[in-house]
């Protein structure tokens, strides 16, 4: 069952995962390039297979098609395990290879420990914030709505309703509610494109989004919802709370939530400190 997907570094190049059946898989096509330098990696690994006839017939046995978070969404990609990336490895003569090797070792262990503990997890969630440039108290925040999420995606899943598409068209109704934009146009509105658009959310904007998707949470729990059309509603109405709170708080100072502001050419810590002087 697959279970959480991330990416990785390894020499400032990403590698896309996901946690699949235990153990994580990894995009071939990012090991590829990282090994390679290749412009044109599905050719390459056409070639490679043309070249190793052995690893071409075990293809199927050790490739599986997942699920992968990809800048345009979720899209299937051809993934390997750590065992497989390591007989892939062999067939690539590559001055990497060796680092690369310990490198994948080090991933799966560090996944072994966050398991045996959750907070190994947040912590290093919490490292690759601050390398980004976001202040602790932002980071805080970020965390806690990462966590107010997974809990409302696994009421979800107990009730029923496990498709990424409907997950899609939950989040948008609760955005809606609570900021009178769904996810895809709030993100037109910020300029992001490909971009995680909480990452790009300052405290206020986090702190309405967390309260809409938590009072859905409690909604769900409390009414036992069941089934997608009861879930929505509890979605809905979860929005509005948010919704609701954030009017009365835009009353009270005089200015929107909403905010066009984005952290793709200065980071969030920066514009913070910047925030805080003109205030004072």
């Amino acid at each position: 069952m697959e279970i959480k997907s991330n990416l990785s570094v390894f020499e400032g190049r990403r590698v896309r995962k996901i946690w699949n059946n235990d153990e994580w898989w990894f995009v071939i096509e990012d090991i590829v390039a990282i090994l390679t330098d290749s412009k044109d990696t599905k050719q390459y690994i056409q070639k490679m297979k043309q070249r190793d006839p052995i690893l071409a017939q075990g293809w199927v046995q050790i490739v599986h098609t997942l699920s992968i978070d990809t800048h345009g969404g979720k899209q299937k990609m051809n993934c390997v395990n750590t065992e497989g990336a390591f007989r892939i490895i062999q067939s690539i003569p590559s001055l990497k290879a060796e680092p690369f090797k310990l490198w994948l070792a080090k991933v799966g262990y560090e996944r072994v420990q966050e398991i045996e503990n959750p907070e190994l997890a947040q912590q290093r969630m919490k490292e690759i914030y601050k390398a980004k440039g976001y202040s602790e108290d932002w980071i805080e925040k970020r965390v806690r709505g990462i966590a107010i999420r997974d809990e409302l995606t696994e009421e979800w899943k107990k009730r029923g309703v496990l498709e990424e598409r409907d997950y899609s068209i939950l989040t948008a109704e609760i955005s809606k509610a609570a900021f009178g934009m769904t996810p895809n146009e709030y993100k037109k509105f910020k300029g992001l494109k490909k971009e995680n658009l909480r990452d790009h959310m300052n405290d206020l904007e986090l702190i309405f989004n967390m309260l809409g998707e938590r009072v859905s949470t409690e909604i769900t729990r409390k009414e036992d919802k069941q089934g997608f059309i009861e879930v929505e509603d509890a979605a809905k109405r979860g929005g509005r709370v948010a919704g609701n709170a954030r009017k009365d708080t835009e009353k009270e100072l005089g200015r929107p939530i909403t905010s066009k502001e984005n952290y793709l050419s200065e980071p969030e810590k920066k514009k913070k400190l910047e925030y805080k002087r003109k205030s004072d």
